[in-house]
């Protein structure tokens, strides 16, 4: 089923990037559309973050307009992925300079009748249902298979020297374990897909507050206006998505790098 055709359930979404305070430039990525939702994060110098997490967007932008069936869906991220991730090799061998590129990448989308969620890197991805927040991603980092081991307390993270290393994320080689999970769908739920650079300087009790003012414009712009307070080291990209039902014709909005 196309978009537009009928019925379906599928993303109210506002977004906004920002470069940050500290930052030169903007390594973030995004889109949104009714039916996909994406933020890719990009690392490495000589423009190699921007083109890498532009590469992500428009990769996986291509799964925008089809009702996929959650029995379908998983077998075209890990399609796409392998696509982009190919793409990055193959801008790498072609400008050396671009050497140490990567991206990470976290997407929604509206199946007919599961909400998919692909992730990889620390990008993250939480659900906002009558009132309580849950991160449905699990950041592919040094630090959280730390946590996982108990090895570090959550009031270590801010010092850890290694706080930024991510153990997945999308640099064109072939140990690539992208995680995928199928999430119930109930209309009126909130999606916040966000870069690190909101969930570095923001706590979840923070982005629960905001999150649930009903307007998603008022608090997509609480959001964006806190990390701002903060300080915002880097790039701060975000995305505030309520599941609906509607029959509107689906569309593009790509924000960052990937404009």
């Amino acid at each position: 089923m196309k978009w537009g055709e009928g019925m379906a359930q599928l993303f109210a979404a506002s977004a906004r990037t920002n470069v940050g305070l500290v930052r030169a430039g903007n390594e973030d990525s995004a889109i949104i559309s009714q039916n996909l939702i994406a933020v890719a994060d990009g690392m490495g110098g000589h423009a190699g973050g921007e083109i890498a997490s532009a590469l992500a967007i428009k990769g996986i932008s291509r799964l925008h307009d089809v009702a996929n069936s959650s029995a379908e869906i998983t077998e075209k991220f890990l399609e796409e992925v392998a696509h982009i991730n190919s793409a990055i090799e193959r801008a790498v061998i072609e400008n050396p300079d671009l050497t140490g590129m990567g991206t990470t990448l976290t997407a929604l989308i509206a199946t007919e009748d599961k909400i998919a969620l692909l992730y990889i890197g620390d990008t993250r991805c939480y659900r906002i249902r009558k009132n309580k927040i849950t991160q449905l991603s699990t950041d592919h980092t040094l630090i959280q298979e730390l946590l996982d081991q108990r090895a570090i307390t959550e009031n270590e993270i801010k010092t850890h020297p290694q706080r930024s290393l991510l153990t997945q994320a999308l640099m064109g080689r072939d140990d690539l374990q992208p995680e995928i999970v199928l999430n119930d769908a109930k209309l009126g739920d909130r999606f916040l897909l966000c870069s690190d650079g909101l969930t570095g300087e923001i706590s979840e009790g923070e982005l629960l507050t905001a999150l649930t003012i009903d307007d998603r414009e008022v608090a997509l712009e609480t959001l964006m206006k806190s990390v701002l307070a903060a300080g915002a080291p880097d790039n701060v990209t975000i995305i505030v998505a309520d599941l609906v039902e509607s029959d509107a014709t689906n569309s593009l909005q790509f924000l960052g790098a990937a404009q």
